[in-house]
Order: structure tokens, then sequence, then C-alpha cells
């Protein structure tokens, strides 16, 4: 198989990108006062990326909106995450026109997360390629198959946690499927849903170890404790709601033909765009994949 994916998380990337300048108020402002420093945060992280993994394909995929079918089951779902910071909104589209100018797809759809956008487009490729999925997001890991590998980003640049089925394994101790089971049962501060009060991630854990699915858990009930029975009973809507919020969805109607991501990058186009926004000290990191 001499086909290979990359897949970028661009929210993952974008926000990293941005906190990791604008702690310093470092925001690197073009002369018409647009704030650049997620941006070019992005892209010294994309071509990183392009140069450590060698893909021949890569697409870019996005959130579009809060608004979400996630949300219409759940109000709550990620409330509890603060507004974009003012520098940041700006930066949304610009990226995309950078991304562009890589004739690197974007990629997103309405409705839905980036997530599952990465889910639908890697179930598609991994018929025919390898496919690594380049994210911050831990959420991302219940995608890895045998042909889908996910890297996630450590700090600085070039520098990742790549996990395949058998390394996934022995981190966790569980299956990548087995992490939506997990994040059901011991729900998401972050993404602000319940799961089963009460119970955490090392209970949630050695119960999917010897039970497997929720299922399994719920058919032997009986073998749990009194309090991990009440906990299971009290919070069993929640708990089939929080799986589903949990899943990425891998069907969604997006599609991006392989021969579309292909990578052919024109350096003068990339450079124009740059010049456009005053990137002066990106040059060199273009010249490692073009």
């Amino acid at each position: 198989m001499n086909k290979k994916v990359l897949l970028i998380d661009g929210m993952a990337l974008l926000f990293r990108s941005f906190f990791a300048t604008s702690v310093y108020n470092r925001f690197m402002y073009t002369s018409s006062g647009t704030p650049t420093n997620a941006v070019q945060g992005f892209v010294k992280h994309m071509i990183s990326s392009m140069e450590a993994f060698q893909p021949t394909h890569v697409v870019c995929c996005w959130d579009m909106g809060s608004k979400t079918f996630r949300t219409e089951m759940f109000d709550e779902y990620k409330a509890n995450r603060p507004a974009a910071p003012q520098e940041l909104i700006p930066q949304f589209e610009l990226v995309k026109e950078v991304v562009s100018a890589f004739d690197i797809p974007n990629i997103g759809l309405a409705g839905y997360e980036a997530d599952d956008c990465l889910g639908t487009l890697a179930e598609q490729y991994s018929k025919d390629a390898e496919v690594i999925i380049l994210t911050g997001d831990q959420d991302v890991l219940q995608l890895i198959t045998q042909n889908v590998t996910v890297a996630l980003l450590l700090k600085g640049y070039g520098n990742y946690e790549v996990l395949d089925e058998d390394g996934f394994y022995g981190k966790k101790g569980l299956t990548p499927k087995q992490l939506i089971d997990l994040k059901a049962i011991m729900g998401d501060s972050s993404d602000n849903y319940p799961g089963v009060k009460g119970i955490g991630e090392k209970t949630a854990s050695k119960l999917l170890m010897e039970f497997h699915t929720i299922e399994g858990i719920l058919e032997n009930m009986h073998t749990l404790t009194k309090s991990q029975q009440k906990k299971f009973e009290d919070g069993l809507d929640l708990l089939h709601l929080s799986r589903e919020l949990a899943t990425i969805k891998c069907d969604v109607p997006v599609t991006c033909e392989l021969h579309d991501a292909s990578i052919s990058i024109d350096r003068e186009k990339v450079w124009t765009k740059f010049e456009e926004l005053e990137f002066t000290s990106l040059h060199s990191f273009v010249n490692k994949v073009c």
C-alpha cells in the first residue's frame, strides 16, 4: 500500500497555535491590523507533519460552527466552553485561504464536527491507503483501525505520539472502539456530557476490561457492588445519551476524491499568499515540502 493520506484536524492545530503565543500577547498583526499568530503556527505544524510523515495526499477538516446534531440532542454539549477570543475569529477563514494556497482541500459540513469528517474520510480512504490523522484531541483515538493511525501533537513542532491498534491497547488496556464506551461511562468534562455520575476512568476501564461493552456490564449488573449498581441504574438514560455524544460518526455526507487530495504544491502560489499576509519567516518551512 503506497498511498498515504494525512488527515489534519484543522481546529485542533489552529487553537493550539493560537494559545501557544497568545499567552504571551504575541498576536503577530499584519500592517493592516489582522492577527495571524494562529495561522502562522498552523502552517508550521502542517508542514512539519508533512515532512515527518511524507504523505502522498493531504486533507484538512474543519468544524463549521458550534451548532451540530450533538447540541440538538443535548443542549449542554460543549456549553461550558468560552467564546473564541476576538483575535482568533478573523483567523478562522484566513487559515482556510492559506490551506487552499497549498492546494490542500478544506472539508467541513454544517451540523457536524470536524471529527465526523475525519472519521468518514478515514473510513473511505483506509480501503485503499494508509491513513494518519493529525490531532491534539484524544477522542479521535476511537478511529484507530488496521490502516488508520493517530498522531497526537506533543509540545513543539514535529513531535508526536503515534498510536496504532497495538499502541493504543498497550496504553489503555482497551481497544480503540472501547474508548467510546469508556467516555460514555466516565463522561467528558471538556465536552460537558455527564456519563454515569460517580464512575471514574479507573473503574470504567476495569469494568470494560472485564465485560468488554456497556451491554456486557449491564447484563452482569448483579456482579457489581451495590453502590455501582445504583449508579448505573440512576444514570442509565444519561449513559446511553453520552455514548451517542461520544461516538464519532463515520457516515456523514462528505467526500473528497483521493486524486483531489494529491500533494501538488505551487511554491509561487504559496509565496504570493505569504507575501499578502506578511509571513516573512515561513519561506524556509515551505522549502521543506516543495
